[in-house]
């Protein structure tokens, strides 16, 4: 199967799970998040305000992402098949809203210059692999697998998943800043393909399996439909 597959949403919300659920159903390799062998991202979590300054860590873990996703989709295109566990384009939101976030609440998450230099990376990144596309005949995603909840779903995932480092109370403001302006990017900002938005509030990959067949049977119909 030529497929290209991104899986995207919140924290939390199981985009692991779909992924290798799709790439199994679909027989598809899976590219997955780099975070059990992530260097940045527990201490990114529990560092205090001043050692995220000093450190920049939001500003190394945005970079830290955006290297490992890169490297991802240069693997995928050159099979041009598999499932991505989140899209490079959903990193660059991740630092745009960080960087948003620390103005809001006064501090120095990621500044304006670090946000440029970011931006800049990634767009020739995106230019790099545009012109590999070209020669080799490879192509943008076939579709996206947005994974939406409300809120409430959210936090009960995250706390479910029970990775210490994402359990503070002191991250939830942070969780409901990513949370309220992802329908928005994803709906009028996000450009790659078009988008499957699969009700994360009322289905459960994991423990249902009715529910994982109707998300492998949605993806299915959506690619037989467009002749993906």
């Amino acid at each position: 199967m030529d497929k290209i597959i991104t899986v995207g949403g919140m924290i939390g919300l199981g985009k692991s799970s779909v992924s290798a659920l799709l790439g199994e159903e679909l027989g598809l390799p899976v590219y997955y998040e780099s975070v059990d062998d992530n260097p940045v991202l527990a201490r990114f979590y529990t560092a205090s305000v001043e050692e995220q300054e000093k450190e920049r860590l939001p500003f190394l873990l945005q970079l830290y992402f955006l290297g490992t996703r890169f490297k991802s989709i240069k693997e995928n295109i050159k099979d041009k098949q598999g499932v991505l566990d989140r899209s490079i384009f959903e990193d660059v939101y991740f630092a745009k809203r960080n960087a948003e976030y620390g103005k809001l609440i006064g501090e120095n998450r990621i500044s304006d210059l670090e946000l440029q230099i970011y931006l800049n990376l990634f767009d020739e990144m995106m230019e790099e692999t545009t012109d590999y596309n070209k020669a080799h005949g490879t192509k943008a995603p076939d579709v996206m697998v947005y994974l939406r909840a409300s809120f409430e779903t959210v936090m009960h995932r995250i706390g479910m998943r029970g990775r210490d480092f994402e359990q503070d109370e002191s991250l939830v403001e942070y969780y409901r800043f990513l949370w309220e302006g992802y329908d928005e990017w994803v709906y009028k900002h996000y450009k790659a393909s078009e988008v499957i938005t699969i009700d994360m509030d009322v289905i459960d990959v994991v423990n249902n399996e009715e529910d994982a067949r109707k998300v492998v049977e949605q993806v299915k119909s959506y690619l037989e439909t467009k002749g993906a």
